[in-house]
């Protein structure tokens, strides 16, 4: 492989990292984004969409974006998720209400989303079947080290600056790896010397799309900044006063200019080809792609997803495992999951291929990672709830430092699990690596109020970590190794999809599981202590996300056993094109 296909692998997990960054990077941000928003701290239900929004935008939107990278290629999604995500960035660090944030985070879900699938496919294109263990090994461990870094990343720059330094960097960084994969892309994909050159035209910058673009950013940004001088002074101050009493800033002059330059932009990029040459972007390209993709199954599907989202994220586990309109929410994911199987069962082209996750491996590795989901969120949430539990560690310093034990090792595993599977079968593998992280969630079982303290904790945090982190690689091998060439992005992002799925459910069933734990033993024995309660709550979700573990490695031996990830292969030629 070329210099240049490798750094554009290096250029996509840094993407991928800093998409997980942002992923946790709201765990200290979000009491300061409710002040900017006008919601009060004692209020944190409202702050709620701002956590799901992200969600939403992540999980539903994946299968749609994996399968544009299967028809129109990896690199230019990928450029396309980094666009996305950097709008994102800057529609949240310029918000100043719940719906302009809650929708910058979404479309930084939808950009951070896309990165990972494209990102797997990639690896798929540029490895053959036999040397896929490391690469993908490597991408898993940088988006889990992103959990790792994405607190102390979040609390760096809010040790200098405001919440809205954190996505102000985002969008620097999100612009500047997108100019750096279609720069390198463009050398990878550079024919050899001994090849004829292909016709070059000349194309001429684009005036009208720069000058609209320009229009947009600017009036964007007079929209959503905070009031200052400007606001204030007598002649460009009407520029900000609403066309109707307690309106919003939208239905403002510079408002309403931002609205139209967005719309002129839009049909710009749509129409421009037949005016005057290639615009910025080719909107009518993309919008094929999502025809071609199967637009109404992807939102069926993405309905289907996106209520399990909401009933799950919204939820408070203290009264239900799903919030009070889970039911609704159910109800129209289980309407959705209907009119999609009619749908691809009569689509002629329909966003899953007929077949494409027939074989075991294929809707094996779903199944898994779905188990594997379920059961990591209880080491995210529970082992700092645990920490926190006792009076030595009661600090949230105290408490993530203790989890960064656990986060340490797993990338660590994560390289090792790829490293490994060039030599060992991939359901052998991964039953491996859960029965080591269900081993250590045994262990934590047995905690008690002051084994913090010794050294000993630090066996299940470390054995968890690295049994995680070899689970990853190997059942995203087994998916690529077993569906076709054309529907590896799809299965990337399925995989995905799944354990986000079970990461939520699995929060919201196994507190639920925890405060019965709780609320039996304190009407058995009222004399209790908070702490010896708060201990045997967090002792029972440890024993449930260590049945969810065993029962991935049972179903990785049954099921992944038949994935060929160690046979050789053709690599797939890198599609670039658009």
């Amino acid at each position: 492989m070329s210099t240049a296909n490798r750094l554009l692998l290096v250029f996509c997990a840094v993407a991928v990292a800093f998409a997980a960054v942002d992923t946790y990077v709201v765990v200290l941000a979000l009491p300061d984004m409710m002040a900017g928003a006008g919601i009060p701290v004692e209020e944190l239900q409202r702050a709620a969409p701002i956590v799901s929004g992200f969600l939403l935008g992540y999980v539903a939107m994946l299968p749609l974006i994996g399968r544009i990278a299967d028809l129109r290629g990896q690199v230019p999604v990928l450029a396309m998720s980094l666009v996305v995500f950097s709008a994102g960035s800057l529609v949240t660090a310029l918000s100043y209400d719940l719906p302009s944030m809650v929708a910058g985070r979404f479309l930084q879900g939808v950009g951070g989303g896309g990165l990972v699938p494209a990102t797997m496919s990639l690896v798929a294109a540029l490895y053959p079947v036999e040397r896929r263990g490391l690469p993908l090994g490597l991408v898993s461990a940088v988006q889990e080290f992103g959990s790792v870094l994405g607190p102390l990343f979040g609390a760096l720059v809010l040790s200098f600056t405001s919440w809205r330094g954190i996505f102000a960097i985002n969008l620097a960084v999100g612009a500047l790896l997108a100019v750096a994969v279609g720069v390198v892309a463009r050398v990878a994909t550079t024919p050899a010397p001994d090849d004829p050159p292909p016709p070059r035209r000349r194309r001429l910058p684009d005036v009208v799309g720069l000058a609209l673009l320009a229009v947009t950013l600017a009036a964007g940004f007079l929209t959503f900044v905070e009031p200052g001088s400007l606001q204030r002074d007598l002649t460009w101050g009407q520029l900000f006063i609403p066309y109707a009493d307690g309106g919003s800033r939208w239905i403002t002059p510079v408002g309403v200019t931002t609205i139209a330059a967005f719309v002129l932009l839009t049909l710009w990029c749509w129409f421009g080809r037949w005016l005057g040459g290639p615009p910025l972007a080719d909107l009518r390209g993309w919008f094929g792609h999502l025809l071609a993709a199967d637009l109404l199954g992807a939102g069926l599907l993405a309905l289907a997803l996106g209520g399990v989202v909401l009933a799950f994220a919204t939820a408070d586990p203290e009264v239900a495992v799903f919030s009070p309109q889970g039911p609704w929410f159910l109800a129209g994911s289980a309407i959705a999951v209907v009119l999609l199987l009619l749908h691809l069962r009569r689509a002629s082209a329909p966003i899953v291929p007929r077949g494409a996750l027939r074989p075991t491996p294929a809707w094996g590795a779903l199944v898994v990672s779905f188990l594997v989901g379920w059961s990591l969120i209880a080491a995210l949430v529970d082992i700092p709830l645990f920490a926190r539990t006792t009076t030595e560690r009661s600090s949230q310093l105290g408490a993530a430092l203790v989890l960064l034990r656990f986060l340490a090792a797993l990338p660590v595993g994560a390289v090792l699990g790829g490293w490994l599977l060039r030599r060992v079968n991939a359901g052998v593998l991964t039953a491996a690596g859960m029965v080591a992280a269900g081993i250590g969630f045994l262990m934590m079982a047995q905690w008690g109020e002051h084994s913090l303290d010794g050294f000993a904790s630090n066996i299940p945090l470390v054995l968890g970590g690295l049994g995680f982190g070899v689970a990853l690689a190997p059942v995203n091998a087994a998916i690529l190794a077993t569906t076709d060439d054309d529907t590896h992005g799809l299965a990337s992002a399925l995989v995905v999809v799944a354990r986000m799925v079970g990461m939520l459910v699995g929060i919201s069933a196994l507190t639920t599981i925890g405060l019965r734990r709780l609320y039996a033993a304190q009407e058995a024995d009222p004399d209790l202590s908070i702490t010896e309660l708060g201990i045997l709550q967090e002792h029972s979700v440890f024993l449930g996300a260590a049945g969810a573990a065993f029962a991935a490695a049972a179903l990785a031996l049954v099921v992944l056993a038949r994935a060929r990830t160690r046979e050789m292969d053709t690599a797939e030629v890198l599609r670039a094109g658009g």
